[in-house]
């Protein structure tokens, strides 16, 4: 799918067929976060054997029990933004303080994001979250819930969760605070609509 607007950028799910294209992009940057592999909110996350975690994610993408939207700058993948329903990704940064102020369960979590070094600061985390928003339409919509961080607040190297104003131009609003500078975020999307 193409970004609406003047995006260079072409969004993709994460399946078997852009596995190759997500790997590479991890492998440029050492496993990510420690060899982590994007495998940290799934849970069972293994902190000492990259090879693992990569090994558990690829299993997980090809049955089907990974979701991300991966960003392409022509065929190189870019960066992304991981999303899952509850059960796919149970792990949350803050869970006492999220758990204390719970009302209910979203339908879908933002999990992570990333954007690839050289690619910062244009747009790719912003083309990530929208192709992820509009993955979740094409899956049944619902309630979506993110936990980003105030990017004025945190190194960018580490807005994993991704920064709040990204979330907050994409229609999300804030719910709660859970961290120093990290918040509960929510909004509602809607079904895609089938074309026939």
């Amino acid at each position: 799918m193409r970004i609406a607007g003047a995006s260079p950028y072409r969004v993709a799910a994460l399946d078997g067929s852009t596995w190759a294209a997500f790997a590479a992009l991890v492998e440029r940057h050492n496993g990510v976060f420690g060899g982590c592999w994007c495998m940290g909110f799934h849970g069972g996350m293994s902190r000492d054997d990259p090879a693992r975690n990569r090994a558990a994610k690829e299993q997980r993408v090809r049955q089907g029990q990974a979701h991300a939207a991966l960003v392409f700058d022509g065929d190189d993948c870019v960066g992304w933004c991981q999303f899952g329903t509850p059960g796919e990704v149970p792990q949350i940064k803050n869970r006492a303080a999220y758990e204390k102020g719970r009302t209910g369960s979203p339908d879908w979590r933002i999990a992570c994001c990333f954007v690839g070094k050289g690619h910062r600061r244009r747009g790719v985390a912003t083309a990530a979250l929208a192709g992820a928003l509009d993955l979740i339409a094409g899956l049944g919509g619902g309630t979506v819930e993110g936990y980003p961080e105030a990017a004025d607040a945190v190194s960018a190297g580490f807005l994993y969760h991704g920064a709040l104003s990204t979330y907050e131009k994409l229609g999300f609003v804030r719910d709660r605070l859970i961290g120093k500078h990290r918040w509960v975020v929510t909004r509602t999307v809607e079904p895609a609509t089938r074309k026939t």
